[in-house]
């Protein structure tokens, strides 16, 4: 049987909760408390219609708004140290986007689906495995299914948005985004898409207005009942995330237990250095062994250096021949090949073709149709 509730009152009955006794208590534990009491409805509650966008509002007017919004939920006992995607995400729902609530007590716990919180003000106590740090305004963690984490929020000011993804949902429709010539990105869904691999994504998006209306309006997305709202929202998190690639890439940070967090860097400094960089140089700029690079190279990409570099050298030379009229010694010289003999056989061994022929191919006609142009 479904019981109502909104989220103001609920958040109302757990601060209540922990000013009056000291004590802390998870989600789960505070509805089935409510549950015994008597204060969750039986009956549908009404809120705050949720037509218009969430645009220009401040943070106290959109927590204002949430404070009306209503929990459907069912008082059932789960283990709270594992919460399962039929727990949390209705049916219906491929996203399901909630403030989350202040002053739980602390429990690390695992998912089975991606979770992503975005730390809209203030800062919180964020866990992870056998780490904690803070989780500041303007942070963007993305955390993979089965990793034990926890986040705590201490005060009334502090507002942090849980955007909760079905990892079949992610496999489908945002995998294809971490793909291309971007060396991250294609780190990003080497372990994203790996079910052994504990971690998390961390962004830094200082005070960025685009991705709070996109965050705002995921949630409110997911309290309309029309047939459209499910599509909108996975089309506000595919802007999201476009976003985040686009313009925050370089802030990444990510955990890993075995390897540290410097990873990030070494990826990145290959990324703007592909085109002359050698294995003895990295090692050399980062202070480690050759054989201990390559570990950590081919253990978190899945790829050696040799095949990481020509993977990027390559990449660039199709976007060169497709999308420009260089000469292909040129291109070569652009990608870091000495001669243009030696990049055609590269090329050829990957391809299966000249480059001159990818070019012939797959470049766009010249006389293409470009829309309103004007005769001359």
């Amino acid at each position: 049987m479904n019981y109502y509730i909104t989220y103001g009152d609920f958040q109302r009955h757990l601060t209540n909760f922990y000013q009056k006794t000291g004590n802390r208590s998870q989600f789960q534990e505070m509805m089935n408390f409510l549950y015994r009491r008597g204060l969750l409805s039986e009956t549908p509650l009404p809120s705050v219609s949720p037509h218009k966008m969430l645009n220009d509002m401040s943070i106290e007017e959109v927590n204002q708004f949430i404070d009306s919004l209503v929990f459907i939920v069912d008082a059932h006992e789960n283990d709270p140290t594992c919460v399962l995607e039929t727990d949390i995400i209705p049916n219906s729902r491929d996203v399901f986007v909630i403030r989350h609530p202040r002053y739980t007590r602390p429990l690390l716990h695992k998912h089975n689906y991606f979770e992503i919180s975005y730390g809209a003000s203030g800062e919180c106590t964020f866990r992870f495995e056998k780490s904690t740090r803070l989780l500041r305004e303007g942070e963007f963690c993305m955390i993979a299914p089965g990793s034990l984490h926890d986040l705590t929020i201490d005060d009334d000011s502090t507002t942090v948005f849980c955007i909760m993804l079905r990892k079949s949902t992610f496999n489908q429709t945002f995998l294809s985004l971490l793909s291309g010539k971007n060396l991250l990105a294609q780190f990003f869904r080497t372990f994203l898409s790996e079910n052994n691999h504990t971690n998390y994504l961390l962004f830094f998006c200082p005070t960025d207005k685009w991705i709070r209306t996109i965050v705002y309006n995921a949630m409110l997305e997911c309290y309309k009942l029309d047939p459209y709202s499910n599509n909108c929202c996975i089309s506000w998190l595919n802007q999201m995330f476009s976003y985040i690639l686009r313009n925050y890439s370089k802030t990444v940070q990510f955990y890993d237990y075995q390897f540290g967090s410097e990873f990030s860097l070494v990826l990145q400094y290959i990324q703007h250095h592909y085109q002359t960089l050698t294995l003895s140089s990295l090692a050399e700029f980062f202070h480690y062994s050759e054989p201990y690079l390559c570990t950590l190279i081919k253990q978190n990409t899945g790829q050696n250096f040799t095949e990481l570099i020509k993977g990027l050298r390559m990449a660039e030379a199709v976007d060169y021949l497709t999308n420009t009229n260089m000469s292909i010694g040129d291109i070569a010289e652009k990608v870091g090949y000495n001669s243009s003999d030696h990049f055609s056989r590269v090329f050829r061994s990957q391809y299966q073709m000249s480059p001159q022929k990818y070019r012939r191919e797959h470049k766009a006609s010249d006389d293409a149709i470009v829309p309103f142009k004007m005769d001359e």
